[in-house]
């Protein structure tokens, strides 16, 4: 979206201060200097660090200008009372400006992979943005709809909640016209008032929707089943059984991992094969095709575009390493259903060696937090993991549940994780590394594929 400094000082009601910009417009939103295209415009957040300490690193990036609450010398800039709430109110503004069609996505888990497969779908039959990453607060959704072209014809929206109220407000700015409900669980079950919470919160997507538009839930959670009759538009089913409206069957898995299924729905059906890891992929990428068929993209573009789509990083990744160690890395974020889910992949895997499962905190879970732990211990077992890596003190249920059947190794954080299991790995074993994002894991699944990061004498060769 082509943002010039006049019209972000209209609708954020600020003042353009500064030189005039090389540029007549930006072209999106960067909140982080390091990883800004040239062409965007920075916004000065402050946050663990002051964004105003990097407006001279933005400019030297290729800033056409920054978003700032005090004026920073020499640089073009406009100067607002707060960034946060003029980057909402620029996003709202925004929305006018581009896609009748939004696509809403929320969830306890799954909306980042299912908002990267509805993207690639929807990608085949309209022009089509998605934030690259997860971008699903207060922050991040702004930043979504403003990096979007004005020539986009559906935008995909990933929406995330940590208190009630989250997604109703991100629903203002967007105004989805198609929610996507992949999940409730009991993330962030801390903050929302326990499992009814989330709930309560995740249906908020299904409150905001027009009654033209669409609800796409899956059957498989039965507190989403719960929350149809909030919807104002009519509701479409995704899941395994002989009710789900678009229905998965024949459901099988590779060595890969790629899961492989068949697909049927009221635009018609086939045979899937997805690009993605994993068999839980098959609902979020069924969700997906949901979306895309109902605004009559053709089946057989659907199921090539699913062929093709790939996740993002550190989402159920898998690498080899030179020593032939092969490295599940899930370390992007963590649940108790996301967590098994991945065990489940583990188990799947064809492996000479040992299966090694390095688990960390699953955090925000309140006072599900230590039955969930313990649970995902029962699974540790289940899925035959020979060897346990607990990261974390909120581990120590999942570590005892484990511990009369499995090799378990407890360790304080993730810099201790990285230093005993490049030790402790050898040829043939498969590592599995998944845990709450602020846990930091995916460091061990770095070094255990660049042994440069921790000297070649730390690995078995």
């Amino acid at each position: 979206m082509e943002l010039t400094r006049e019209w972000v000082a209209q609708v954020a009601e600020g003042r353009i201060v500064g030189p005039q910009p090389d540029a007549p417009f930006g072209e999106g939103i960067a909140f982080d200097s390091r990883r800004l295209v040239p062409g965007q415009v920075f916004v000065a957040l402050r946050d663990a660090r002051d964004g105003h300490e990097f407006v001279a690193d933005a400019q030297a990036r290729g800033a056409v200008f920054s978003i700032v609450d005090r004026e920073v010398a020499g640089y073009p800039a406009v100067v607002v009372e707060d960034v946060r709430d003029a980057l909402i109110t620029l996003a709202t503004a925004a929305r006018a400006r581009i896609a009748p069609h939004v696509v809403g996505i929320t969830g306890s888990v799954g909306k980042t992979s299912t908002k990267d497969l509805t993207a690639a779908v929807l990608g085949t039959g309209f022009r089509t943005h998605a934030a690259p990453a997860s971008f699903n607060n207060e922050i991040g959704v702004p930043v979504t709809v403003l990096g979007a072209p004005e020539s986009a014809e559906a935008l995909v929206v990933e929406m995330g909640a940590r208190l009630p109220g989250n997604i109703a407000d991100l629903c203002a700015i967007v105004q989805p016209s198609i929610g996507v409900i992949t999940n409730i669980g009991i993330t962030h079950a801390e903050h929302l008032g326990g499992p009814d919470g989330v709930a309560a919160v995740k249906g908020e997507l299904l409150d905001a929707l027009p009654a033209t538009g669409l609800a796409v839930v899956s059957i498989e959670c039965v507190a989403s089943a719960r929350q149809r009759g909030r919807s104002a538009a009519p509701v479409i089913t995704v899941g395994h059984g002989s009710s789900a409206d678009v229905r998965i069957s024949g459901l099988s898995v590779g060595g890969d991992l790629r899961p492989q299924f068949r697909l049927e729905t009221p635009w018609g059906g086939g045979h899937v094969a997805l690009a993605v890891r994993g068999a839980h992929q098959a609902i979020n990428a069924a969700q997906a095709a949901a979306v895309a068929l109902h605004l009559g993209v053709p089946i057989d573009a659907v199921r090539d575009a699913l062929a093709r789509a790939e996740g993002s990083g550190w989402r159920m990744q898998l690498d080899e390493t030179a020593f032939g160690v092969q490295v599940l890395n899930d370390a992007y974020n963590a649940s108790p259903v996301a967590t098994i889910a991945a065990l489940d992949a583990l188990a799947r895997l064809p492996v000479r060696g040992r299966r090694i499962a390095v688990l960390g905190e699953m955090r925000e879970l309140g006072e599900m937090s230590e039955p969930e732990h313990a649970r995902v211990g029962e699974a540790v077992v289940a899925t035959g993991v020979d060897v346990l890596v607990a990261v974390g003190a909120a581990t120590e249920p999942l570590a005892r549940s484990a511990e009369p059947h499995v090799e378990v190794h407890r360790v304080a954080d993730a810099d201790a994780a990285r230093a005993l299991v490049t030790a402790l790995v050898a040829p043939g074993d498969a590592v599995l590394v998944k845990a709450s994002r602020a846990v930091g894991l995916e460091t061990v699944a770095s070094a255990l594929l660049d042994p440069a990061d921790v000297g070649s004498e730390d690995v078995v060769a």
